[in-house]
């Protein structure tokens, strides 16, 4: 059982070529470094609604979600995670941090300034290799 994966969703929201990123708040795993934002998987939600349901609950966001992008899993040394990426805009709502230190939209060019935990790290560089991501 210990070594059952956390399945995460996180959303990668654009909105006119940037990217919305949030801040770890302090207590948490990785405090203060930035994420994609997302959460934990609930026992009784898909992974879809239980991204829909953390945006709500961390930014008061809601957005259309499109297809998973990426999926991967990493193993700390105090857990392992399983993390689905799905692309997604922005819908209804302005990006307020309710339950995370910061957030910030960021370029193309600056994303890979913010330093992110060690799971995100593929993904960056796919997004920073890619401009179609940003368009």
């Amino acid at each position: 059982m210990a070594d059952k994966p956390i399945e995460v969703a996180a959303g990668l929201v654009f909105r006119d070529g940037k990217l919305l990123i949030t801040k770890r708040p302090e207590g948490s795993h990785f405090a203060g470094l930035w994420e994609f934002p997302g959460g934990k998987r609930e026992a009784n939600e898909t992974i879809e609604r239980c991204l829909h349901r953390e945006l709500k609950e961390e930014l008061g966001i809601e957005v259309a979600l499109g297809q998973a992008l990426e999926s991967v899993t990493h193993k700390y040394s105090v857990m392992t995670v399983q993390i689905t990426f799905f692309l997604a805009r922005l819908a209804k709502g302005e990006p307020r941090a309710i339950e995370c230190a910061g957030l910030e939209w960021v370029t193309r060019e600056n994303l890979a300034k913010f330093q992110f935990p060690p799971a995100d790290q593929r993904l960056i560089s796919r997004l920073v290799d890619d401009p179609s991501f940003w368009e």
